[in-house]
């Protein structure tokens, strides 16, 4: 591609030009291009080929780095659901009146030509096999933030890709069904907003969130396949935390009244396939999805694959609402949405997988204890930090390895000890690995680690903590991200330890060593 134009070869049915000559049937491409975009199969078109689309209608050329020109609209704007404020009809302030003019228009659900992010790249698979690991110990189900850069897509015209260099985990509970996360709470804001400012220390953001949702089959090392065409892909509750989620990570543009336009913000589940492996996808809600939830018209069903649509009161107003399907004679249908409507009418599908090479900021070959499992491992203590920084032996060079831990750094900003240089400089060990050795000797001799370097000095052997066996309660769970399905860019095996290494004892579930014989926790025989 050339500045974002699709090449094509010279058709030699229908080019009768030379080889230094191009025709209508050889010349690039536009990446928007309709015929192109229906041989290739795409459903969403990358959001700059949507964006030079629209460009291109508003016939809007040329350099116009210091904005748009006088009188010309902004091409771009997000929906708006909710009444007008500010109606200049006479009429008194919603609620107390409301006119056509004030009042949002009828919606008509429809697929969104675009999506603002194509490609979700885990820059190693050991990422994701650590957030596996904790349901390996508890059968119980996880969530994540997702941190890391944009960057070029180069398989899809114009296209955009996160990629992931770390998954942070908020305070959370266990549910039957599922984990609370209370993503409202002035708690879950300071927590993420201490692991933002390291990410953006580190050159990095938040890029998204995932979840698990794993059941083990009958069928040893496998997991059921529940997300699929005849159930859902996602929930509307989940639905309705993704749209919120992407409603406190607005994108920022500038063709675009207000300097927002939709959100880069994705969704990963991790959950069984067809053939009962380990899968990842990936999702976004619609722009359309932002918008109802914005103005509070749509509301979880108990009925996972269904929305509901809020009743009107007398503060909140509610306009119709409609989607489009075809029929079993393959006739289109309009169909009122309320009470409710398929959830894959919000939903955007991206594509996802692993590099060839793992290429991940963060490998540390020490890793610190992850937040929040207090109950499954060591859990992260000054004794624990202690212990972690003691194997550095004061050699620089071994420190800088060992802060190359986006766990272990957000610990560091949370004790409010090191000063935001100093966690600049610590952050410097995963931006600059060129220089890590000479950061890390910049970081000790630095007054804020002298203070934490006597500190930990004086903790007591009582805080170290014992690092818990993290044993799973059956035999027939994956033990390594090889189970994993992903893109074939991510086939490549060796990220994680193999299954045979240990075996659980299937009376106490107790993990052993592979020379075990007998079950070092209740004594009875492996077999």
């Amino acid at each position: 591609r050339d500045g974002g134009l699709i090449k094509r070869q010279r058709d030699g049915r229908m080019c009768k030009h030379g080889g230094n000559s191009m025709c209508e049937y050889c010349m690039p491409i536009e990446p928007y291009d309709k015929g192109y975009l229906e041989e290739k199969g795409v459903k969403h078109m990358s959001f700059q080929a949507h964006l030079r689309k629209i460009l291109t209608n508003h016939k809007i050329r040329g350099d116009i780095s210091g904005g748009l020109p006088p009188n010309v609209p902004f091409p771009l704007e997000d929906p708006d659901y909710r009444v007008r404020a500010g109606c200049l009809s006479g009429h008194a302030p919603w609620p107390a009146g409301i006119c056509s003019k004030c009042q949002p228009s009828a919606i008509t659900l429809q697929r969104q030509p675009f999506r603002m992010v194509d490609n979700v790249e885990f820059s190693s698979p050991d990422i994701v096999d650590r957030l596996l690991a904790f349901w390996r110990a508890t059968r119980c189900q996880r969530f994540g933030l997702l941190y890391g850069r944009y960057d070029v897509s180069p398989d899809v015209p114009l296209g955009i890709k996160a990629v992931v260099e770390a998954i942070y985990e908020p305070a959370q509970s266990w549910e039957p069904d599922g984990v609370r996360v209370a993503v409202e709470s002035d708690a879950f804001a300071r927590e993420v907003a201490r692991a933002d400012a390291v990410a953006e220390a580190c050159g990095m953001r938040i890029v998204g969130m995932i979840f698990t949702d794993l059941t083990p089959a009958a069928e040893p090392g496998k997991v059921l396949y529940r997300r699929h065409a005849d159930s859902y892909f996602l929930t509307s509750l989940e639905c309705r935390l993704a749209a919120f989620m992407q409603l406190r990570s607005p994108n920022a543009c500038r063709w675009a009244r207000g300097g927002r336009f939709g959100s880069k913000f994705v969704t990963c589940c991790v959950g069984g396939n067809q053939d009962g492996d380990v899968d990842i996808s990936a999702w976004q809600l619609s722009n359309s999805a932002m918008a109802m939830l914005a103005a509070d018209l749509i509301v979880p069903s108990s009925q996972p694959s269904k929305m509901c649509v809020q009743e009107p009161t007398a503060t909140r107003y509610v306009p119709d609402v409609f989607y489009k399907y075809t029929n079993e004679y393959n006739l289109p249908v309009t169909a009122n949405a309320k009470p409710a409507f398929p959830v894959e009418y919000l939903l955007v599908n991206l594509t996802h997988g692993f590099p060839l090479a793992a290429s991940s900021a963060f490998g540390s070959d020490s890793p610190f204890a992850i937040e929040n499992r207090e109950h499954v491992q060591q859990p992260q203590t000054l004794g624990a930090l202690k212990r972690h920084v003691e194997a550095a032996a004061g050699s620089p060079a071994r420190l800088a390895a060992l802060l190359a831990d986006f766990h272990l750094l957000v610990y560091l900003a949370g004790l409010d000890i090191l000063g935001a240089d100093e966690i600049r400089l610590a952050a410097r060990v995963v931006r600059e690995p060129a220089e890590a050795a000479v950061a890390g000797q910049q970081l000790m001799e630095s007054p804020g680690w002298q203070t934490l370097a006597l500190m930990l000095r004086e903790a007591s052997d009582s805080d170290l903590g014992g690092a818990s066996t993290m044993t799973t309660r059956g035999s027939d769970v994956p033990d390594s991200l090889a189970s994993v399905s992903s893109r074939p860019a991510s086939s490549e095996p060796g990220a994680a330890a193999g299954a045979g290494s240990r075996w659980a004892c299937r009376h106490c579930t107790f993990e052993n060593s592979a020379a075990a014989d007998s079950c070092d926790m209740c004594a009875l025989p492996r077999d």
